[in-house]
C-alpha cells in the first residue's frame, strides 16, 4: 500500500547541505541564529536494535490508539457543558473557565514531559500521562465547585492527555523507528487522533443520554487506562539508551536558545496560536451554538464526529502534499480556508445539514496543520529534540486554546450568543495565513530514484 504520510524528517541533514538559504542572502545575526550546528540537526544511527524490538506496526498502531484515546476524552469535553451545568449550577461561564485551563496545561504539559521522554524515554512519561489523564477524570463527577473542575479537568485530565499527545508520540515514533518509515508513522499517528474523535463523541453523547454525565465521564476514566498497557511498545530499550547517550550533540538549553532566535519558529508559534482558539472554541461551545439554534443535542455530537472523520482524510493528504509542495503554503492555505469557511456558515441558515457540512469542511484542516508544522519544526532542528520543540509550538496553541474556550463563555453570558467570537476568529485565521509566508523553507527536492 502507498504510503501516505506526514513530511519525511529524514532529510534534515541532506536539507543543511543541499537546500541550505544562501548564507549572503542573510545577515550575520540571522547566519548564526538560524543554523543548528551539526549535532543537532543528525539524526541518531540506526542499529540492529532499533530495527529489531519493537516491530514498525508495533509502534505505529500503539501510538495511534494512544492518541485515539487522549484525543477522544479531550475533545470531546463541550458534550458535558450543559450537563454539568444543569447538575451543579455553576453556570457556562465558570465551566467554560475550567475548560479554558485545561486548554492551557494540555499545552503547557507538552513541552515539559516531551523534555522527560527526550532525557529517560516516552515510556515513563507517557504511563505517568495516563495516570493523571485517569484519576482527572474520576474525580470530576464528585466535584460541586468552579475551583473542583479546575483541579480535575482544568490541571489533571489535561496534563495527562498533554503527557500522551502529538509532540511526545509523534517524537518516540521518529526516534525508535528507521528514517525511511518516520513519514508514513507519523501521519498514520495524527490520523489516531482524529479517530478517537469520531468514535468518542457518538459513544459519549450515548452514554450521557442513556445513563447520565456521571457514569459517562466514570466510563472514560476507566478507557483512559488503555493507554498505559499501550505505551510498551514505545518504550526505550536498554540498548536504545545507550545509544542515545552516545548521540547527545548540543544540550536542550542550546537547542531552545536557537530555536527561539530563528524568526521562522516565532512564525509557526503564531499560527499555531490561531489553530488552538479556533479548535478549543469549538469543541467546547459548538454543543452551546447547536442548542442556541433550537437543534437538538445529537446534532453537536454527530457533527463533531463528522469532524474527525473529515480529518483523518486531511491529515493524510496533508502530509501527502507536504512531499510535493511547501509546507508554509499548506499551512497558510489551511488557516486562510477556515475564515471563508466561518464566514460561509454566519451566512447560511441554521440547520442540521448545514452544521454537518460545516463539521465536514473544518474538519479536513480541523488537526491537519499537525504534520506540516511539525514537519517543519523538524526540518529546521532535526528530531533529536522534536518532542520538547514541538511540544513548545503546542504550548503557543493551547494558550490559544484558553482564550478560545474562556471567551467563547464570556461571549455567551454577555451577548447571549457566540456572534462576535465567529467574527474574531475569521480576522485571527486571516493573520494566521499572513504569519506563515515568511517561515524559511525551500522547495521540496523530488524523491530520489531507488538505487
Amino acid at each position: 500500500m502507498a504510503a501516505i504520510a506526514a513530511p519525511d524528517w529524514s532529510g534534515c541533514r541532506r536539507i543543511s547541505i543541499v537546500r541550505h538559504p544562501n548564507p549572503s542572502d542573510l545577515s550575520g545575526a540571522a547566519r548564526g541564529a538560524h543554523r543548528c550546528p551539526p549535532s543537532a540537526r543528525e539524526d541518531p544511527p540506526v542499529t540492529a536494535s532499533t530495527r529489531s524490538a519493537p516491530g514498525y506496526w508495533s509502534i505505529a498502531l500503539a501510538a495511534a490508539a494512544i492518541l485515539a484515546i487522549t484525543m477522544g476524552a479531550r475533545q470531546t469535553l463541550g458534550l458535558f457543558v450543559a450537563p454539568l451545568d444543569a447538575s451543579t449550577g455553576l453556570g457556562v461561564a465558570s465551566i467554560s473557565f475550567a475548560l479554558a485551563i485545561g486548554q492551557f496545561v494540555w499545552g503547557a504539559s507538552q513541552p515539559v514531559f516531551g523534555a522527560l521522554a527526550d532525557h529517560y524515554g516516552p515510556g515513563r512519561a507517557l504511563v505517568a500521562g495516563g495516570v493523571l489523564l485517569a484519576l482527572g477524570m474520576a474525580l470530576t463527577p464528585f466535584m460541586q465547585s468552579e475551583p473542583g473542575l479546575i483541579l480535575t479537568l482544568g490541571v489533571l485530565a489535561a496534563a495527562g492527555a498533554g503527557a500522551g499527545s502529538f509532540s511526545i508520540l509523534i517524537g518516540a515514533a521518529a526516534g525508535l523507528l528507521p528514517p525511511a518509515r518516520r513519514a508514513f508513522a507519523s501521519g498514520f499517528i495524527n490520523a489516531g487522533g482524529s479517530f478517537g474523535q469520531f468514535v468518542f463523541a457518538p459513544f459519549l453523547q450515548v452514554l450521557i443520554a442513556g445513563f447520565g454525565w456521571m457514569q459517562a465521564m466514570l466510563t472514560m476514566a476507566v478507557l483512559t487506562l488503555a493507554t498505559i498497557p499501550l505505551a510498551w511498545p514505545l518504550r526505550r530499550t536498554p540498548e536504545q539508551a545507550a545509544v542515545h547517550a552516545s548521540t547527545e550533540g548540543i544540550g536542550l538549553g542550546r537547542q531552545l536558545r536557537i530555536a527561539f532566535a530563528d524568526r521562522s519558529y516565532w512564525c509557526l508559534h503564531a499560527g499555531f496560536f490561531t489553530c488552538g482558539f479556533h479548535i478549543a472554541f469549538l469543541v467546547t461551545h459548538l454543543p452551546g451554538e447547536v442548542g442556541l439554534c433550537g437543534l437538538p443535542a445529537s446534532v453537536s455530537a454527530a457533527a463533531l464526529a463528522i469532524i474527525g472523520l473529515a480529518n483523518i482524510a486531511g491529515s493524510l493528504a496533508a502530509g501527502s502534499l507536504s512531499q510535493r509542495y511547501r509546507m508554509k503554503h499548506l499551512l497558510a492555505l489551511m488557516y486562510a480556508s477556515r475564515a471563508v469557511i466561518v464566514a460561509l456558515y454566519l451566512l447560511a441558515p441554521k440547520t442540521p445539514l448545514t452544521f454537518y457540512v460545516f463539521a465536514a469542511a473544518l474538519g479536513f484542516t480541523w488537526l491537519a496543520t499537525v504534520p506540516p508544522t511539525a514537519g517543519l519544526v523538524g526540518k529546521l532542528f532535526g528530531v533529536r529534540y522534536l518532542a520538547t520543540l514541538f511540544g513548545m509550538t503546542l504550548l503557543s496553541h493551547q494558550i490559544g486554546g484558553f482564550f478560545g474556550a474562556w471567551l467563547g463563555g464570556l461571549s455567551r453570558v454577555g451577548f447571549g450568543d457566540y456572534q462576535w467570537m465567529w467574527y474574531a476568529d475569521i480576522v485571527l485565521a486571516l493573520l494566521a495565513a499572513l504569519a506563515n509566508l515568511p517561515i524559511r523553507e525551500n522547495r521540496p527536492l523530488p524523491a530520489a530514484a531507488p538505487a
